[in-house]
């Protein structure tokens, strides 16, 4: 093959190169139009947003605050004969109560760790 044969064959590979680049290009694009025309379809369809004044307030004391206590349970129900089980319904009727001792329970400082795993086992 002569000088010119290759140079022919180089400009119609990169053409050819060029052109596929080109039809990715447009297919891409023509991939977003269509998810854009189709998401503007769907958001269409659904529902309209609220309006200002349907949208949740404020209780007229103002916002909710936490609270918090330490609570005791109940006595649980006795069954009625030794060997019948509780039934979670039964259980359910158990509630709590606020307890007499509000103060919270704090780990020690040199006294052990979870599992005995740490401290210097003093008390």
């Amino acid at each position: 093959m002569t000088t010119a044969a290759f140079e022919l064959l180089a400009a119609s590979h990169n053409a050819l190169n060029v052109g596929a680049a080109f039809l990715g290009g447009l297919f891409i694009a023509g991939a977003l139009v269509w998810a854009v025309s189709f998401g503007m379809r769907v958001r269409d369809q659904e529902s309209p947003r609220p309006l200002p004044e349907e949208q949740p307030h404020l209780p007229a004391s103002g916002a909710v605050r936490e609270t918090r206590e330490m609570r005791e349970p109940d006595e649980m129900p006795v069954a009625t004969q030794e060997a019948e089980r509780l039934m979670p319904y039964q259980i359910h009727a158990c509630a709590t109560r606020t307890g007499k001792d509000q103060n919270r329970k704090r780990w020690l400082p040199g006294s052990s760790g979870s599992f005995g795993g740490g401290g210097l086992g003093h008390t």
